[in-house]
């Protein structure tokens, strides 16, 4: 039986400009698009009439598709000839939960293509003025996530990482901030390293909070910092302030929330 296609797209960090070429092209060709909840909206305007967009955001500890939803509705489309786009925040592989879709679409011998997009992880510290490799400051770096299926990033090697690399930079910790920041320090890294926490990175509501191991928990439960952020920790940060470039408008925090993306 002949079936559709499946372009799993890498939408990006939330700036529409940063959008490929190839991404563009993937939205405008779709029948269907399934989009996720940090997908800016204005990238759905390059969809074409008549298309059919389906909403499968996911917040924390709130999903109004499961995952295995979103995994029979991209069979389902494709079994209907459909040319369809899985739109995804960031990059489809960096902790989009990319992989396990193309696994379910090769399991049922539907076409797929990945669309590789620029991860949050890369662009909210450079909008942020934060290299993440300095040739003075920092010569490695890894990505990581703060949050794991049992809750509490517990299988991460936190000692390897407090003496293996110079710069690490964490997805979705905000929650477990304080429980990173104890593993950190039980494994030797000095309580006056530099912690950057982006929120809303490369978005008009963007955010930079810096402070310290020791410090930056009280900052940011001060500073009623929110979801979605980026945690960069390394001697970099220390360079934030000289290389920022990104106009960051201050707001009423309460706005602030409300104009989150949903």
């Amino acid at each position: 039986m002949e079936k559709g296609k499946v372009y799993i797209v890498g939408a990006g960090p939330g700036d529409p400009d940063l959008i490929t070429v190839k991404a563009i092209k993937c939205i405008a060709e779709a029948d269907v698009i399934l989009y996720d909840r940090l997908v800016n909206r204005e990238l759905l305007l390059y969809g074409k009439s008549g298309a059919e967009y389906i909403y499968c955001g996911k917040a924390p500890g709130i999903h109004c598709v499961p995952q295995e939803g979103i995994h029979q509705l991209l069979i389902s489309k494709s079994m209907e000839r459909k040319t369809i786009v899985r739109l995804k925040g960031g990059d489809p592989f960096i902790f989009g939960r990319g992989g396990e879709e193309a696994e379910v679409l090769a399991k049922h011998g539907i076409q797929f293509e990945i669309v590789p997009g620029i991860t949050s992880g890369i662009a909210a510290p450079a909008y942020a003025g934060i290299p993440l490799t300095h040739r003075e400051w920092g010569s490695s770096f890894a990505i990581v996530t703060g949050h794991c299926v049992t809750g509490k990033p517990d299988n991460i090697n936190w000692h390897h990482l407090t003496h293996g690399v110079d710069t690490i930079v964490i997805y979705m910790g905000m929650k477990n901030l304080p429980y990173i920041c104890k593993q950190l320090r039980s494994c030797g890294m000095k309580p006056e390293t530099a912690i950057a926490v982006i929120e809303q990175g490369t978005t008009g509501f963007q955010r930079t909070i810096t402070g310290t191991i020791d410090s930056i928990v009280a900052i940011v439960t001060r500073e009623q910092v929110a979801n979605p952020a980026m945690i960069v920790i390394g001697e970099v940060v220390n360079l934030s302030e000289k290389l920022s470039w990104f106009s960051e408008k201050t707001k009423d925090k309460e706005f602030l929330r409300k104009g989150m993306i949903t």
